[in-house]
């Protein structure tokens, strides 16, 4: 008996280590799930926009600037989820175009027709810097919005930029976080992203708008809840009953409460 658990645990062991090495060198795949677009993909939006390219090392970064046809109030700067493209996230621009705001949505490296791949924690902020300081030389009024893995890197810039708000939709504490929630038998070190939310929204100067789904099955809805909780800049937390992870910005209760936060009621 002894000797069978022995040679049980010796083939074990191996093998765990050897996910263990697979996930860390693999782990972009399990985190983004880009959509690729040819660079002569036409996209058919309703309304006014332009296409925008910045440039990174190895190539460019691409975006869209959807505008706004009535009085113009500010900017958007969307940080969009980890899967897709801006083929169909650029459908939630209208939304905010209807309030008043033009929207500026970046694919993230690899995305889209945005070149490269996304490398490390560092780089995908660095982009999206570059992406924000974009807007500050055209717009006085900046609002950032993070869906999902895009409320990250919209934490870390609301915490590095002055902008006038910043709203959250499905965030997570930290992917720590998550990796502990969903994936407690593999240590935290082989995690090289953190995106750890709350310690940068700790830091941002900034009033914070959270909106979460209570049927949300990737992000828990508790996550929100405990970043409200520890957060004294939480200025509106908003439940949306019903809502799954994907979708909320055209759910009823969003789209009436982002009417009102937007036109500063």
């Amino acid at each position: 008996m002894k000797n069978g658990l022995l040679e049980f645990l010796l083939y074990l062991v191996p093998l765990y280590m050897l996910v263990c090495l697979i996930l860390f060198f693999i782990q972009e795949k399990l985190i983004f799930f880009p959509e690729k677009l040819p660079h002569n993909y036409l996209f058919s939006f309703d309304g006014k926009f332009e296409e925008i390219y910045l440039p990174i090392d190895k190539g460019q970064l691409h975006a869209i600037l959807f505008k706004t046809k009535q009085e113009k109030k500010g900017v958007i700067m969307y940080l969009h989820g980890n899967a897709g493209s801006l083929r169909s996230w650029g459908q939630a621009a209208a939304t905010y175009n209807d309030l008043g705001y033009d929207v500026l949505m970046p694919d993230y490296r690899g995305y889209g027709k945005s070149d490269g791949r996304i490398r490390n924690e560092k780089q995908l902020f660095r982009d999206m810097q570059l992406c924000l300081d974009h807007l500050t030389n055209n717009y006085e009024r900046i609002v950032i919005l993070g869906y999902s893995i895009g409320t990250g890197p919209a934490s870390y810039l609301a915490a590095n930029n002055p902008v006038e708000l910043l709203i959250l939709q499905a965030p997570f504490i930290s992917l720590q976080d998550l990796r502990r929630r969903y994936f407690p038998i593999f240590p935290g070190f082989l995690l090289r992203y953190d995106m750890d939310n709350k310690s940068w929204l700790q830091e941002a100067d900034v009033p914070i708008i959270i909106f979460h789904g209570e049927a949300d099955t990737v992000i828990p809805f508790d996550s929100s809840l405990k970043l409200k909780e520890s957060l004294e800049r939480v200025k509106k937390f908003i439940p949306l009953p019903g809502q799954g992870h994907n979708g909320m910005t055209f759910h009823p209760i969003y789209k009436k409460n982002i009417k009102r936060i937007l036109n500063g009621d």
